[in-house]
């Protein structure tokens, strides 16, 4: 067994005064990062509505996919800056400069009619800012608590992201309906300025890099070529990470683009569509909350892959089901098997990882989700176009289950345990 698998299977030895749902630290964090995530979901509010009132739909596109690019063009580089200069001071800086960005659009809004270029412009900014927010908030956790706390504590983490897209367009939706696209974004900026005294209190753990060995990087480039090696050596974090971005193009645009033609298919509407998506999400925040409550999951490898094999299943069942309500019980499934293979594949991931590579891994992960899932888009819009949702469903399953064959073909995933917690 190598020191990486090791770490992953091995209980730690340090013993924290309170488990990580009750540490006044981690609960910080979570405030935080909850205070975050539902500005973000404000400022996509305001950013949308801000676009459909002086854009064409086409444009309205345009502004909305704009920060997409420079996330997946940077990702990776943010990584290594989380790295270099610690998880928490980026994280603070990025909230930062988003309050600041978002701050100063809600002032030129009440002002005047934002043109398109501006809504170009901050969208551009805002993908670039989070191309550092997204690796370094991932990267935290593991200096926050100890190791046998880290599934608790992807639990927490998300299912605070579920109720933040829960929350987070009705506050958007009221604050455009009644003070107009300056208070959204007014809110989104104060929402970001409140995470930032809870950061600034959080209390890290010193950095116990295992990775003694490895020679000191004088540039950046090194600095990435080094946590891609490291992925690649590492036995249980490679074979991760490749059924990961392998599930994740398989089921995303099925689960996004996919449901949405699906429901027009069937003629269950928008508002089957809003039942269907409902109950995946709160599959997803029941399976979150439980394994924040339970802390750990035996044989953690094995429940991966059996709940990524159950997700691949209910997504290519979803489309053969005879009416909404068995649709509706289906994504259920899927949303309590996603939780759990998410928050499992994070927390064996972060175990597992040279902590001085945090940044670097956590960064290559987010790149599958937001660089490589989406472009199967317009692959699925054009595949069901072409011979309708079913077998299209059933296809994007069965590819998205080799994610499932490469997990289980991996020894150290196979075997892969959570340091079990003693509290």
């Amino acid at each position: 067994m190598d020191t990486t698998e090791a770490r992953a299977s091995a209980p730690t030895t340090a013993q924290p005064a309170r488990p990580a749902h009750r540490d006044g630290n981690v609960l910080r964090w979570l405030v935080a990062h909850t205070a975050s995530l539902v500005g973000d979901s404000v400022y996509f509010v305001a950013l949308a509505w801000s676009a459909q009132k002086v854009a064409a739909p086409g444009e309205v596109g345009l502004v909305m996919a704009a920060g997409a690019v420079p996330r997946a063009l940077l990702m990776l580089g943010g990584g290594v800056v989380a790295d270099r200069f610690g998880p928490r001071r980026i994280v603070v800086t990025a909230d930062g400069v988003r309050c600041v960005i978002v701050l100063a659009v809600a002032a030129g809004v009440a002002l005047t009619t934002p043109a398109l270029w501006l809504l170009v412009t901050v969208a551009l900014l805002f993908g670039a800012v989070d191309a550092l927010f997204v690796p370094a908030v991932g990267a935290l956790p593991s200096r926050l608590t100890d190791l046998d706390q880290l599934a608790r504590v992807t639990g927490m983490r998300a299912l605070s992201m579920r109720l933040s897209q829960i929350a987070g367009p009705p506050v958007g939706g009221l604050a455009m309906g009644h003070g107009g696209a300056g208070t959204a974004f007014a809110i989104a900026g104060l929402l970001f300025a409140l995470s930032l005294p809870l950061l600034l209190t959080l209390r890290l753990r010193p950095l116990d890099t295992r990775d003694t060995d490895r020679p000191v990087s004088r540039t950046a480039r090194q600095d990435l070529l080094d946590g891609l090696r490291h992925i690649r050596g590492n036995r249980l974090v490679l074979p991760l990470v490749i059924a990961l971005a392998i599930s994740e193009f398989g089921l995303t645009g099925t689960l996004n683009v996919g449901l949405v033609l699906l429901g027009d298919e069937r003629g269950w509407g928008p508002s089957g569509y809003g039942t269907i998506v409902s109950a995946f999400g709160a599959g997803a925040a029941i399976s979150a909350a439980l394994l924040a409550k339970a802390g750990w999951v035996p044989r953690a490898g094995l429940v991966l892959t059996g709940t990524l094999f159950g997700g691949c299943l209910g997504a290519a069942g979803i489309a053969l089901v005879p009416t909404l309500p068995y649709a509706v019980a289906t994504a259920a499934v899927i949303g309590v098997c996603a939780g759990v293979f998410g928050s499992l594949d994070n927390a064996l991931v972060l175990t597992a990882t040279d902590p001085a590579h945090l940044g670097r891994t956590t960064s290559v992960l987010m790149l599958t989700m937001v660089g490589i899932a989406p472009l199967s888009y317009p692959i699925v819009g054009a595949a069901i176009g072409a011979v309708g949702a079913t077998p299209v469903f059933v296809g994007c399953g069965a590819f998205a289950s080799l994610g499932v064959v490469v997990a289980l073909a991996a020894g150290p995933v196979r075997r892969a345990e959570l340091p079990r917690p003693d509290r």
